[in-house]
């Protein structure tokens, strides 16, 4: 299966999202499959665990009040486990950290308290399962049995067990009082303009080279313009570092009007008009545009067809779609586009994938033959007949925007040709460049089925439909990431430039017209990008020469030198990557040390993007557990070899590059320690299931001896990583997911570390 992150909704207390969540009564909150939730036994017990968990997450006050305790009995657990005694909570975590404080407390909470912990409705909180980027399905689509959590004083052997974890706490971090930088810290540094920015380049000056914001909630930004996702300090350092382009997800309903037929839709969507007015505005004093990203018609609860049963199509869990074969369905969509391009002129274009994870037309799912008016057509009509309505709606309004379409998903991600034959000479094709790519990774062959910037492209079906788009007329572009993907999206950019380098020189003889260059974690100003401008210019140097010249900008003359050899070591480490969608989106790679281990197997599945838990058998795909250890091991070592070199750069480097050459050897640290930390977790493991059917003692004695190891080696490299994380606020974030993992989950770590070598001895 083949996730793509594509963006859902979130709505903030707006009319269109109670609609949607009241038609989604039926199932308020979801369960799915019924398992007794996990507890952690290194905690004296699940009330010591809950305030660990959200100690620098949640006020006390708050917490008390979910328990039905005194805030001073909760910060009296608190401080008997050798936490500080005020915690340091970011007042963006409730708004912009959901999804954090979902999933460490998903095992903790009943859905009732849940929503005190979070100050929402049920109501709230299903739209937000629903509804905000399969958020049900990053947190395993089932809810864990657990009984409601109160307030009782900790017995005698719980207070026992507080003491250890306090000692363990004292002996391996002093203690906890240096807090670092708060989480979410970096929205105001990005937010904060800079002096004297470069002059911004003219909007048609060079190929498109678009992305998503890092400072973006997946809410509705148009609607709560306070939660700006795009502030001018990041559009100036964006402009900065070449991006001439920005998108930004939206939903037709929430913008234009239904007209008689949908008389619910287009509630409040003239000041969300206004607000985008105003945003592309402000976004071309940087030399920017603006475009929309749409999956349309988005499919609705089947309760919303009950008076409209002829408009109905394929039917998926609780969603139908909105039939497009109907031509007053085509025309709404069409009027839609039409509406917001003529109140808003100057939008850039929109970008549209029309077979999205999200419900759209009949043929978006393959499931077009089960619609018995879509049943006589083919796909390939269907997803053609679509991109032309979204095409004459863009351009009735304004005929010089772009209209850029992606291959995601067309024919299952298989050979589009026919549907790019059909399509009008004034859209845009894009498709992800490495795409299908045969690779070969630890004597394991497969494919690449997302984006890799471990395997550089152009791949053979990009080729394939570029050649066929250029036959038609159609102008192209790549969908590509320079700065991270879903291998490891948790750190905002990784120093992997001479593999952006090779990409782009590979691209050069296809002529693109523009790239998509960061998806929703890609979008982090960077030198990748600067290093896509250079070579995307009108008179662009060899990659060779554009990568000295950088590295002397930021480096200095002294540190360049280092810093490429760096580079190119590194770059060299992540072609070992043993990629595949099983591993990047449930192994331990973005969490890293901050996953427990787990001394027997829970029983639990790992999730997409959510809790990787101890499930080898998914976190590996098609690689054997020891080739998957391997592999990571093998990045790591040579990725630390390259450290060194680095190292000498950022102490080369002129003062005026300090913060920035700091923040780089950051995040190559950070990035080397997960790569570890996947190798020892999937190692442990192995030895872990062994050691359980183990016959012999010398082979028990063995394997608790390799488990040992690997449990010291976690210690290390969660302590390592604990001091990253209070140094940088971007360490274990990802727009989509908040943040994967908090400090004091790192200093957890040690603990269920401490806890399992008491256990084995």
């Amino acid at each position: 299966m083949n996730y793509k992150r594509t963006m859902a909704r979130r709505a903030c207390i707006l009319v269109p999202a109670l609609l949607f969540a009241a038609l989604l009564q039926a199932q308020v909150l979801p369960q799915g499959e019924s398992k007794p939730a996990l507890a952690a036994p290194y905690f004296p017990d699940r009330l010591h665990e809950f305030v660990w968990r959200n100690w620098d997450a949640i006020p006390p006050a708050q917490l008390a009040k979910v328990v039905g305790a005194a805030p001073a009995d909760i910060t009296a657990i608190a401080r008997s486990m050798g936490l500080p005694p005020v915690p340091v909570v970011s007042p963006l975590m409730r708004v912009r950290g959901y999804g954090t404080l979902l999933r460490r407390n998903w095992h903790l909470l009943p859905y009732e308290q849940l929503t005190q912990l979070l100050d929402i409705t049920s109501e709230r909180l299903a739209f937000l399962l629903h509804e905000d980027d399969f958020l049900w399905v990053k947190l395993g689509r089932l809810k864990p049995q657990v009984e409601q959590l109160r307030y009782t004083p900790p017995s005698k052997p719980a207070r026992r067990r507080a003491a250890e974890i306090r000692k363990i706490v004292k002996q391996e971090f002093t203690d906890l009082t240096h807090r670092g930088e708060p989480r979410f810290d970096f929205v105001r540094q990005l937010s904060t303009l800079q002096p004297n920015p470069p002059p911004a380049e003219a909007l048609e000056s060079s190929p498109l080279r678009f992305v998503y914001s890092y400072l973006a909630l997946y809410g509705d930004p148009l609607s709560n313009p306070e939660q700006n996702p795009y502030p001018d300090g990041l559009l100036q350092r964006l402009s900065a570092v070449g991006v001439n382009g920005v998108w930004l997800h939206v939903v037709l309903r929430d913008l234009a009007p239904g007209g008689t037929l949908f008389p619910e839709f287009g509630q409040d969507s003239a000041r969300r008009l206004a607000n985008l007015r105003s945003f592309v505005e402000r976004a071309a004093r940087y030399g920017i545009g603006v475009y929309l990203y749409v999956n349309e018609p988005r499919a609705m609860p089947h309760a919303f067809f009950q008076s409209r049963p002829d408009l109905a199509g394929v039917r998926e869990e609780q969603l139908t779609a909105m039939c497009t074969s109907d031509a007053q369905v085509r025309k709404w969509m069409s009027d839609a586009f039409s509406h917001i391009f003529t109140a808003v002129p100057n939008l850039a274009g929109v970008y549209a994938i029309t077979a999205s994870e999200n419900l759209t037309n009949c043929a978006s799912h393959n499931k077009w033959t089960q619609c018995d008016r879509c049943k006589h057509r083919t796909d390939s009509d269907i997803i053609a007949e679509v991109v032309a309505t979204i095409e004459a709606g863009v351009h009735r309004a304004r005929p010089d925007a772009r209209v850029i379409v992606s291959d995601w998903g067309w024919k299952g991600h298989g050979d589009a040709r026919e549907i790019i034959s059909r399509l009008s000479p004034s859209v845009w094709l894009m498709s992800v460049s490495e795409w299908s790519m045969p690779i070969e990774r630890g004597g394991i062959k497969t494919t690449v089925g997302e984006y890799a910037i471990s395997a550089v492209g152009p791949g053979p079906r990009a080729e394939r439909h570029w050649t066929a788009a250029r036959a038609a007329g159609v102008k192209t572009a790549a969908e590509v990431q320079f700065n991270n993907t879903c291998e490891i999206a948790s750190i905002p950019y990784l120093p992997v430039m001479d593999l952006v380098a090779e990409h782009m020189r590979n691209l050069a003889p296809k002529r693109l017209d523009g790239m998509l260059i960061g998806w929703t974690m890609g979008g982090h100003p960077s030198p990748n990008f600067e290093l896509a401008r250079a070579l995307t210019s009108a008179s662009p140097p060899s990659p060779t020469a554009a990568l000295d010249a950088i590295a002397r900008e930021r480096y200095g003359p002294a540190g360049a030198p280092h810093v490429r050899t760096a580079w190119t070591q590194m770059s060299n480490a992540y072609r070992e990557y043993p990629f595949h969608v099983s591993v990047v989106y449930t192994s331990p790679v973005q969490t890293g040390p901050a996953n427990p281990l787990y001394l027997q197997k829970t029983g639990y599945s790992a999730t997409m993007w959510g809790i990787p838990y101890d499930d080898l058998d998914r976190w590996r795909g098609p690689y054997p557990g020891d080739v998957l250890a391997a592999q990571f091991k093998k990045i790591a070592t040579a990725w630390n070899r390259a450290m060194p070199e680095l190292r000498t750069a950022v102490d080369l480097a002129p003062a005026v590059r300090k913060g920035d050459v700091q923040a780089d050897l950051r995040y190559a640290r950070a990035a080397a320690i997960k790569f570890q930390s996947v190798a020892n977790q999937a190692k442990f493991v192995i030895a872990r299931d062994a050691f359980t059917t183990a016959k012999s003692d010398p082979q028990r004695r063995q394997l608790r001896s390799q488990m040992e190891a690997l449990i010291n080696s976690e210690i290390a490299l969660a302590r390592e990583l604990y001091a990253l994380t209070l140094e940088d606020s971007r360490i274990g974030f990802e727009p989509s997911c908040h943040y994967f993992y908090l400090p004091l989950d790192l200093v957890e770590k040690v603990i269920n570390c401490r806890w399992l070598l008491s256990q084995l001895e």
